[in-house]
């Protein structure tokens, strides 16, 4: 049974930054083959698809609203994908759900195949 686990979410101040890790465990591949990534849901609002990381690393993808305060990496050997989040604003409050599935995707209307519980991330003064 494939679980992703998510840490590192909080209530943090405008401009300030978090972290977010995801450990995988139980996939029936090596988790190498798989691309990871994350999606957020903020009340009331459509999921996103915040950014993903392919199999080999050689692809990225960040949502335009995110891109170059984002950082997403991942560590094979430890089984962790990361969401480096700096210059965070109230508008990327939200629950961030880590991914993963053997395609990589760029669409927020993508349904990876395994998904975390969430954690969230609140950004208020």
């Amino acid at each position: 049974q494939v679980r992703l686990v998510e840490s590192g979410g909080g209530l943090v101040q405008p401009g300030g930054s978090l972290r977010l890790s995801c450990v995988g465990s139980g996939f029936p591949e090596d988790y190498y083959y798989y691309a990871l990534g994350w999606f957020r849901q903020a009340p009331g609002k459509e999921r996103e698809a915040v950014s993903c990381i392919s199999s080999n690393e050689d692809s990225i993808y960040y949502r335009d609203s995110v891109k170059g305060r984002f950082t997403i990496s991942r560590d094979n050997s430890k089984k962790t994908v990361y969401l480096q989040m700096n210059s965070l604003e109230p508008e990327d409050t939200a629950v961030y759900f880590c991914v993963a599935d053997r395609g990589f995707w760029i669409s927020d209307r993508y349904d990876p195949d395994y998904w975390g519980q969430g954690t969230q991330v609140t950004v208020s003064a």
